[in-house]
């Protein structure tokens, strides 16, 4: 029960359902429609994935200290995670969409075409998307020290 009265790992988790959250809307004013399934996705913008990670950098630094080795862990994770979002998720994800594109070439020649779905194409961030995802984190987790020094 000791995970209960975490701050830290409360305010990533905050940050990555904000960003969540912050997605639902941003879609919805770009195509005029609520699309719930991308409350669950990758991709897009904000980055949840950097949010919560630069959420979990900031609060442990907060708590522990900047100079704290254990800061030092969470800021490498945080930059692993963001470096992975940015480079090879968004190459699979090009490699997707480029992949789909054939499929959809290779149905159009053949009669009975393929019962295949479309692979996911949205599953890494631009370099944008990530900052904004971590600029998002930084501001949970002063936001959530700010208000709940204690916790």
């Amino acid at each position: 029960m000791e995970l209960l009265a975490n701050g830290v790992f409360w305010t990533a988790l905050l940050a990555n359902l904000l960003a969540q959250t912050l997605k639902l809307f941003l879609y919805y004013r770009l195509e005029g429609r609520f699309q719930w399934e991308r409350f669950l996705e990758t991709g897009g913008m904000p980055s949840s994935h950097s949010a919560t990670v630069s959420a979990l950098a900031v609060s442990v630094g907060l708590r522990e200290g900047f100079d704290s080795p254990l800061f030092a862990v969470a800021a490498v994770f945080a930059l692993i995670v963001m470096y992975d979002a940015t480079s090879i998720r968004r190459a699979a994800g090009l490699h997707a969409q480029l992949l789909n594109q054939l499929v959809e070439e290779l149905q159009k020649l053949v009669e009975k075409g393929f019962a295949q779905e479309p692979l996911k194409e949205l599953l890494g961030h631009t370099y944008l998307e990530v900052l904004v995802g971590a600029l998002l984190g930084l501001l949970v987790a002063l936001a959530v020290y700010a208000l709940f020094p204690a916790w």
